[in-house]
């Protein structure tokens, strides 16, 4: 047979080079993979860090007026930067559901719940329409920085109201448009930007009502952008 010793039926010595050779590729894809990821983590934690001088989180968390035994979304958590957050005000007997559509982030976000020991963070796979989100059970969503990826942001507001308890509360945090160039065809889409008056009426049309709307929330982070907070409750 192909790579075995005729007399002996044991591999030959070309089957065993091949093999060492598969094995050592495939332990230096581990440990360069192993390597990245372990730098990822590390970088993410300095970009935080300087998140929290910019960004207002501590303002954030106060609007979602979480209590323990809450549940609480982070609705397209990316890596996590405010799960973390959601995790501790709500205490061991509520729950922060971290959802997203892209497996990568929520992978690193597990990483990190679990040497954190956040046992209270449950990590969910949505759909661009459907985040699954339990029904009748939620008590806050936040939506930050992610408003304005949605394609169908009508079709997610009608999953979010049902997961809502009557009086849950909904924040979205997100990025004013910039003024355009009169030349350019390109949008405030395009540029990854939402308008909080444009917001504001997609949440009254979903049946919400909205407590409070601040349009300078950060003013020029240090990417020089504007951002807002819509703070609504469900009825």
């Amino acid at each position: 047979m192909l790579f075995r010793d005729a007399s002996s039926g044991r591999l030959s010595h070309r089957a065993k080079l091949v093999l060492f050779l598969l094995c050592a590729i495939a332990i230096l894809f581990l440990v360069d993979t192993a390597y990245q990821g372990i730098n990822t983590l590390s970088r993410l934690n300095v970009v935080e860090a300087e998140r929290d001088q910019s960004q207002r989180p501590s303002e954030v968390l106060q609007a979602l007026d979480l209590k323990p035994g809450y549940v609480v979304v982070d609705l397209g958590c990316g890596s996590g930067y405010f799960t973390l957050k959601l995790s501790a005000p709500v205490g061991k007997n509520g729950r922060v559901l971290a959802e997203d559509i892209r497996r990568l982030p929520l992978a690193f976000l597990w990483i990190r719940t679990f040497q954190r020991s956040q046992h209270n963070v449950n990590i969910v796979l949505g759909e661009p329409d459907d985040p699954h989100l339990p029904a009748q059970r939620v008590n806050a969503v936040l939506i930050a920085n992610t408003y304005h990826e949605f394609t169908n942001s009508q079709a997610i507001l009608v999953h979010v109201v049902r997961s809502l308890v009557s009086g849950g509360r909904l924040v979205v945090v997100d990025r004013e448009p910039r003024p355009l160039d009169p030349e350019s065809s390109e949008t405030a889409a395009e540029h990854h930007e939402v308008s909080s008056e444009q917001v504001e009426r997609e949440l009254r049309h979903a049946g919400f009502e909205i407590v409070s709307r601040q349009d300078r929330f950060i003013q020029n982070d240090p990417l020089n952008e504007n951002w807002w907070i819509i703070i609504a409750r469900k009825p």
